[in-house]
């Protein structure tokens, strides 16, 4: 029986409604003492709020699961994107409530707002949807749903508790990679910023007769089959398959950098993920080594069904280190593990000349093996700086150290062209497009 009085006081909560009520009334009783002639109004009106207030708890409390709610989530949420989720309600009363329904979210998202208010008809369901935008990898624990019913007279609000405690995982860019996966499958990669790529000649690989249209090489018509068929008809050749392609992601403190909520790992790894994706519907071999003073994943370049997955588990529980990459350790693993010649994608960052200086006696010896791409970030930050105008002479100061720190970056490009080592300096924003684009422009150009 306590439990039962405890639940009860514990789940009701007085509205508004009733304390403008109870003011009313309490100055009803004040103006009576001035004004005779109110009689027993105020005593009327104070005992028409109570029986009020008893009904609407009557109409609350003589059902006893007068709600149901239920949180509609994913098996897991995607990191850096807008993840869709939603709250299934329904009214069991046989009158009309007004609902509002507090779902508890994960701490990581720091918001203690959400706070959704509906109206439901008798037996009336809803879904209430809602989005999520997380910005790190990991377990996030959600917990228990809380919904407030009120029944038309508004003066109490019954709380019913659902508990739904779950943990769902959040996974490097899985919606980003599908994205692309669907535009590399429909060759629609154009639509989304991925450049046309220009071809210097063409694969020896034959593919297939096909009629000519416009834009395709006068060099590949097929002049016999053209006679025999009466139209213009094309030799088309496809590029070169089952290449290897490599991911190598710097885990060092370097990537530790922030920017729009994630970490430059975090962009690392979801291009990485893309990236994979994409020579895989190419029909070249994906693989992922991770590195940072000391060796992280290593999984081989294969073409197997379940290889995609594979990545995405291993690149889920990546984490930024803090000490300096081993290069050396990096040079004698590659060597090890990459037997043919392949295209290695390294994603890291430089801020300074000196911090390339350190690394380049390395990536010229893995340059002398394979096709090496050197994928670094540029600081939007200090970019903004140094397009600011200076309004006092600490402005600049500031701009002129930014400008310094932008022109370094663009030394750095120098610097490894100079060694025959190719390099892409992108925003953290676009380094998915850039790297895609730097990719099939090597295929195209058969550089592999």
């Amino acid at each position: 029986m306590k439990k039962i009085i405890s639940l009860f006081y514990r789940n009701l909560f007085l509205t508004n409604r009733l304390f403008a009520a109870l003011t009313c009334s309490v100055v009803l009783f004040l103006l009576s003492f001035f004004f005779p002639w109110l009689g027993i109004i105020p005593t009327l009106a104070f005992w028409v709020l109570i029986i009020l207030f008893l009904m609407d708890v009557l109409l609350l409390y003589r059902t006893a699961n007068g709600v149901f709610a239920k949180r509609h989530a994913p098996e897991r949420l995607s990191n850096s994107d807008n993840n869709d989720l939603g709250v299934y309600i329904e009214n069991w009363y046989s009158f009309p409530i007004s609902v509002g329904i507090i779902d508890e979210i994960p701490f990581q998202f720091q918001k203690r707002d959400i706070w959704f208010k509906t109206n439901l008809k008798p037996r009336e369901k809803k879904l209430i949807n809602y989005v999520l935008r997380p910005t790190r990898r990991g377990e996030y624990e959600f917990g228990d749903i809380r919904v407030y019913a009120k029944s038309p007279l508004g003066f109490i609000r019954r709380r019913y508790n659902f508990e739904q405690a779950e943990t769902l995982p959040v996974y490097p860019s899985f919606l980003q990679m599908r994205k692309y996966e669907l535009m590399a499958i429909s060759n629609r990669l154009t639509d989304i910023g991925i450049k046309k790529i220009r071809r210097i000649g063409h694969s020896m690989e034959f593919e297939q007769v096909k009629n000519y249209v416009q834009g395709d090489d006068y060099r590949t018509i097929n002049w016999k089959a053209t006679a025999r068929q009466g139209n213009l008809m094309v030799n088309s050749y496809t590029d070169e398959k089952s290449q290897h392609v490599y991911c190598i992601i710097d885990k060092s403190r370097a990537m530790k950098m922030p920017f729009e909520g994630l970490s430059l790992l975090d962009y690392a790894i979801n291009a990485s993920l893309v990236l994979s994706n994409v020579a895989l519907l190419k029909e070249d071999k994906a693989g992922l080594i991770t590195i940072s003073e000391k060796l992280g994943v290593v999984i081989p370049a294969e073409r197997r069904p379940a290889h995609l997955n594979k990545i995405l588990e291993a690149l889920y529980k990546e984490k930024t280190r803090y000490l300096e990459t081993n290069m050396e350790l990096l040079f004698a693993i590659v060597r090890k593990v990459i037997k043919q010649r392949s295209l290695v994608v390294f994603f890291t960052n430089y801020e300074s000349l000196n911090a390339l200086h350190r690394q380049l006696p390395f990536l010229k010896r893995i340059a002398k093996y394979h096709l090496l791409l050197v994928v670094f970030f540029e600081n939007t930050e200090l970019k903004k700086l140094s397009e600011q105008p200076a309004a006092d002479v600490e402005g600049i100061y500031i701009k002129t150290i930014a400008e310094k720190f932008a022109y370094d970056k663009k030394l750095i490009v120098k610097e490894l062209a100079k060694h025959g080592i190719q390099s892409i300096l992108s925003t953290p924003q676009n380094l998915t497009i850039n790297t895609i684009n730097r990719y099939l422009e090597i295929k195209a150009k058969q550089k592999i």
